[in-house]
């Protein structure tokens, strides 16, 4: 059972044999200690799957634990920044989705509006254009500014701990470097879920570890880049010492056998030995694995593509928060590659969605192409369809078989294929958008940070199968460590466009 604690000896979180399950073959936590001291700042680390944000859902009382019990430090308050805004809230306007995370109505709420705003990068001194962006709906927001605006929406409440998952997700370097800031002069307490290092390196000091092998938490101090060299060295040694029990296991039984076959006595020293090898096999440590990483891939580009598959002479870009037109005459051919680059909100995404529309006046796409679009909130993605159903929609003549080969490259094996789109967690959206991409073969590929919320180890094969696709490619991305492995012919600067 959950509980509350006044008296935990500065402890705000503690977790004492906790045990938690999905359903009876998915087991998240068992008999897990942990516990989180007033105003420390610490990393949830573990592959995917491990069971991050369940960790998250268990602190704030959203799930409850199957034994054990969790105290949280009364009178406690949390906020929790959210990866996506749900559908409903689409339609809020920016001060109706700050009001909304209060229990009770904020009177005056637009000074500390305005202030949280400075901390997300996204506040202007022109008063004007300030109440104008409070009376704008959410959906109207770009993917970078929403992604602002739902951490804002979390630092606003001033909690006494705050749960940060994946927070630098669609922020630019700019945007990243403010929120570090802030963290840094935060005094209350921090949980954050990231792959970021240099981000978690520059404001955590603490690490809690979640070992999928023993579904328990580890708890280490120190900086995130001491603690994963300190994991690993112990990965290490786990496997040197399962080397040499292993020779050991190998030998006695060697030795038992042979004394097995002499008969008499030698039965008996057999049988110690066997004894010696059951003893050794329950020493061997289970050690932990590294996450598996998606199979390389190629994205196929559709057969008999026109030379010009794409020319625009207008195009819209949003300047102190106004929209304005922007005359071109650019022309994209087959196998361009094109980055479009420019700050959160200057209209990166507004300019993907209308070119994946191909109707946009001042856009014209070459007709019959085929557009494989990758949208960073996989709203393209029917969330009430299965995996499977998605896949089959895209695939060009392809059997179930290989729909399914396709599928598990991308690590979506078993329940998964057959689960609907929204009951899946970003990063498997992320990787149902990929496989998709591969069956449809497109002749324009529109990319939209693909890789929001993708593990890191699966990005170096994302990024070869991009660099490698020989359709005319559009990308907007703000990781340059992703975009530099990737062949890049053009690149379209919003920014510059005045």
């Amino acid at each position: 059972m959950s509980g509350n604690s006044n008296n935990n000896g500065g402890k705000v979180i503690n977790f004492d044999d906790v045990s938690y399950e999905h359903n009876p073959q998915t087991k998240i936590l068992t008999d897990a200690n942990f516990s989180v001291r007033r105003g420390a700042k610490m990393t949830l680390m573990g592959q995917n799957g491990a069971g991050k944000s369940t960790i998250f859902n268990l602190i704030t009382g959203k799930i409850k634990p199957e034994e054990g019990s969790i105290n949280i430090t009364q009178g406690t308050t949390m906020a929790v920044s959210r990866q996506v805004i749900p559908q409903d809230e689409m339609t809020l306007t920016m001060r109706e989705f700050f009001e909304a995370v209060f229990s009770e109505k904020i009177y005056n709420i637009d000074p500390k509006i305005d202030e949280v705003l400075q901390v997300v990068n996204m506040a202007t001194d022109d008063k004007e254009v300030m109440k104008k962006l409070k009376d704008r709906t959410m959906g109207a927001f770009s993917g970078g500014q929403q992604a602002r605006l739902l951490l804002a929406s979390a630092l606003i409440q001033n909690p006494d701990i705050l749960l940060l998952d994946e927070p630098t997700n669609n922020l630019d370097h700019e945007g990243i470097l403010h929120l570090t800031d802030f963290l840094k002069e935060y005094s209350k307490t921090v949980l954050v879920i990231s792959h970021d290092a240099d981000f978690l390196n520059a404001f955590t000091h603490g690490v809690l570890y979640l070992n999928v092998q023993t579904r328990t938490v580890e708890q280490y101090d120190g900086n995130y880049r001491t603690v994963v060299k300190e994991i690993q060295s112990r990965v290490a040694k786990e496997v040197r010492k399962n080397a040499q029990l292993e020779k050991e296991i190998q030998a006695n039984k060697d030795k038992a056998n042979a004394f097995a076959n002499k008969g008499g006595n030698m039965r008996a020293i057999a049988k110690k030995m066997r004894e010696k090898v059951e003893e050794h096999e329950e020493n061997k440590i289970d050690v932990r694995k590294e996450d598996k990483t998606i199979k390389k891939f190629t994205i196929p580009v559709q057969k008999e593509v026109p030379l010009k598959t794409l020319e625009l002479s207008s195009y819209k870009v949003i300047l102190n928060h106004v929209a304005k037109d922007v005359s071109c005459d650019i022309t994209y051919r087959r196998g361009d590659h094109i980055q479009i680059v420019g700050q959160n909100g200057i209209g990166k995404t507004t300019l993907l969605e209308s070119l994946a529309s191909g109707k946009a006046d001042g856009q014209t796409v070459a007709d019959e192409i085929r557009i494989g679009y990758y949208r960073q909130d996989f709203s393209n993605l029917d969330f009430n369809k299965t995996v499977i159903e998605i896949l089959q929609e895209a695939a060009q003549n392809k059997s179930y078989q290989e729909i399914r080969a396709i599928a598990a490259g991308f690590l979506l094996l078993g329940d998964t294929v057959s689960s609907k789109i929204g009951v899946l967690s970003e990063g498997q959206k992320g990787l149902v958008a990929f496989a998709r991409l591969v069956l449809l073969e497109p002749g324009l590929l529109i990319l939209d940070e693909p890789t929001n919320h993708i593990n890191f180890r699966h990005i170096p094969i994302i990024a070869k199968a991009l660099d490698e696709f020989e359709g005319t490619m559009l990308l907007v991305s703000h990781v340059p460590e992703f975009v530099q492995e990737i062949r890049i012919d053009e690149m379209l600067d919003l920014s510059k466009k005045k």
